[in-house]
């Protein structure tokens, strides 16, 4: 993949180290809410959605229990390649209305500033008041902006602001990898 002014530096994971990290997750999110039965998952689009389909559809086949997959649609403009907004627009979500005293999973691909997170949350607090919010992402790459960390985490890779995280998934990209690149100078 080259794209002008940016170079692969590398594959951080490919499919098998992908499917291991969501198998990991999915157990993490079941040891903390087998007695929960307001399970809600909420996917920011466009790649937090396929890995939240994935975590739920674990943790239903393994709990016995249906697990709820919601989405956020947050305006998308990666702030690692350039700042468009100071802060993300959340232009709506597709979950249920009523999420007070639920257990919401917040997922995204790759935490970075934490911008896009505290969209959501001021989004989720202004619709009710949940019993629980977490944060699962597939790669935390540092660098935040916010205090908040991933309470479940598939890789966790220190990065310069130089360089670039890119989650390529089956259902999005035909393909599940996890590659670092870098701006040239």
């Amino acid at each position: 993949m080259e794209l002008k002014g940016i170079r692969v530096k590398g594959v951080l994971m490919d499919e098998k180290a992908i499917g291991l990290a969501i198998d990991r997750m999915a157990l993490e999110i079941k040891a903390r809410h087998e007695e929960s039965s307001d399970l809600l998952l909420i996917g920011i689009k466009t790649r937090g959605v396929p890995i939240a389909s994935r975590l739920a559809d674990k943790i239903s086949r393994s709990l016995g229990m249906r697990v709820t997959v919601g989405t956020f649609d947050i305006s998308f403009y990666r702030d690692d390649l350039s700042l468009i907004w100071e802060k993300p627009i959340v232009k709506g979500h597709d979950f249920p209305d009523d999420i007070t005293g639920k257990s919401l999973v917040i997922v995204d691909d790759v935490l970075y500033t934490g911008r896009t997170i505290i969209a959501a949350i001021d989004e989720i607090l202004d619709m009710g008041r949940p019993d629980k919010v977490e944060l699962a992402v597939l790669v935390d790459r540092g660098h935040r902006e916010f205090p908040l960390c991933p309470d479940y985490c598939g890789l966790k890779v220190e990065t310069t602001r130089r360089e670039i995280i890119k989650v390529q998934l089956k259902e999005v990209d035909d393909r599940d990898e996890v590659l670092i690149l870098e701006r040239e100078e």
